[in-house]
């Protein structure tokens, strides 16, 4: 087991800004940084670099669409932490901060729904499996060329964020019901347009700038209760 009782993981970290939230995780984190990547390799070089600056982060190997990588993440860390202080990118067994990234394409997106499916994203009685099936949904009306009949924008990128945005909202109230003395925060963030490969260097900001949201997040002090379930970009919470 680790000598480090505090645990931050950060997902698809070996590179853009993953890596720079995990560079300063590593940095401002009170415990250890697990970085992961679906290819051992790139990940295993991340860390390398990493290393070279100076910072000890570890590795994990970790596939989001494969259940049993997922597993054996959540098992090294049971038995290595006994749980999880800090999940960035994507939500496992949870004792504090979760940060997904999502964008600000998804208030775009929901503001071209239509009524109908508004008031659906908006519903404070919305459930996980409810989402799931909003976008099945859409992913199906898509295929068929029907979405835009059926209320859809024309916005696959920005539909897909507002599924991540709405979701954190579900878990964050979720936990309020269930878990409330827990303080489990879950939000979700806009990085901005950063510069990064897989927009082929397309942006206004660095990658440093694009993780300070996703860091000033993961590292609300222990006490906070605010925000929960909130949509923030440069740190402040956006409206919707």
């Amino acid at each position: 087991m680790s000598s480090c009782s505090r645990v931050a993981v950060v997902t698809g970290a070996n590179k853009g800004i993953g890596l720079a939230i995990a560079r300063e995780l590593c940095r401002q984190f009170s415990g250890d940084v697990v970085l992961t990547a679906r290819d051992v390799a790139r990940g295993q070089a991340a860390v390398q670099q990493l290393q070279a600056e100076g910072l000890s982060p570890r590795f994990h190997q970790l596939d989001i669409d494969d259940l049993q990588s997922i597993r054996a993440l959540r098992d090294f860390l049971r038995k290595e932490y006994g749980g999880l202080n800090v999940l960035v990118n994507n939500a496992g067994i949870l004792r504090g901060r979760v940060v997904n990234i999502s964008s600000l394409q998804c208030l775009r997106a929901f503001e071209n729904c239509s009524e109908d499916l508004q008031e659906k994203f908006r519903s404070e009685t919305l459930t996980e499996a409810d989402l799931v099936d909003l976008m099945k949904k859409f992913v199906e009306d898509t295929k068929n060329e029907v979405h835009e009949r059926e209320g859809w924008p024309n916005l696959p990128y920005g539909v897909s964020k507002l599924g991540v945005t709405v979701l954190s909202r579900i878990l964050a109230r979720h936990l309020d019901e269930k878990r409330k003395a827990d303080r489990i925060l879950i939000n979700a963030c806009c990085p901005g347009r950063v510069k990064t490969d897989m927009n082929k260097e397309f942006g206004t900001r660095t990658v440093e700038e694009g993780a300070e949201t996703p860091v000033y997040l993961a590292l609300l002090p222990p006490d906070a209760t605010e925000p929960q379930g909130q949509l923030l970009r440069d740190k402040v919470v956006q409206n919707w």
